[in-house]
């Protein structure tokens, strides 16, 4: 079945095509070569200017290097203090400083919170352990006249 959009072929003017012989091809052109002047491309495992992959060996995505780490007892001494166990988060907060100046790791803001908040809560609860204190022996001593 022939398609109706193309031209009718002439049999007598048609010639033969011969698949055995494959079809000439040139020969590739000789690579470019950068002009007298141009910045040369970048020698193997060195990064280029724009914004190629880093070479082998190197950290592509920025990840933390082992002495980036935060130190364990300041993160403890935090939440202990925020969670009101205050004289665990006043030890671990001064461990935690110690260990931060001898070892050079992170954390030592949060140490020092850990150690604000440790010894506030310390000092709230000595306070109110006070005043339950007043209240019950004041209630012991005068309870009795009210029974008379």
């Amino acid at each position: 079945m022939s398609d109706p959009t193309q031209p009718p072929v002439d049999p007598a003017s048609s010639k033969p095509t011969d698949s055995s012989v494959p079809p000439a091809y040139e020969t590739p052109a000789a690579p470019a070569y950068p002009a007298p002047g141009a910045p040369a491309a970048p020698a193997y495992g060195q990064a280029s200017a724009y914004g190629q992959p880093p070479a082998y060996g190197q950290n592509p995505y920025g990840q933390q290097s082992p002495q980036d780490k935060y130190n364990v007892l300041s993160i403890i001494s935090l939440v202990t203090s925020i969670l009101g166990i205050s004289i665990v988060g006043v030890i671990t907060g001064h461990i935690g400083m110690s260990q931060i100046k001898k070892t050079g790791e992170k954390g030592r803001a949060l140490a020092l919170w850990g150690l604000i908040l440790g010894y506030l809560g310390f000092a709230l609860g000595l306070i109110g352990g006070i005043i339950i204190a007043a209240i019950v022996i004041g209630s012991a001593t005068t309870g009795s006249t009210y029974y008379n």
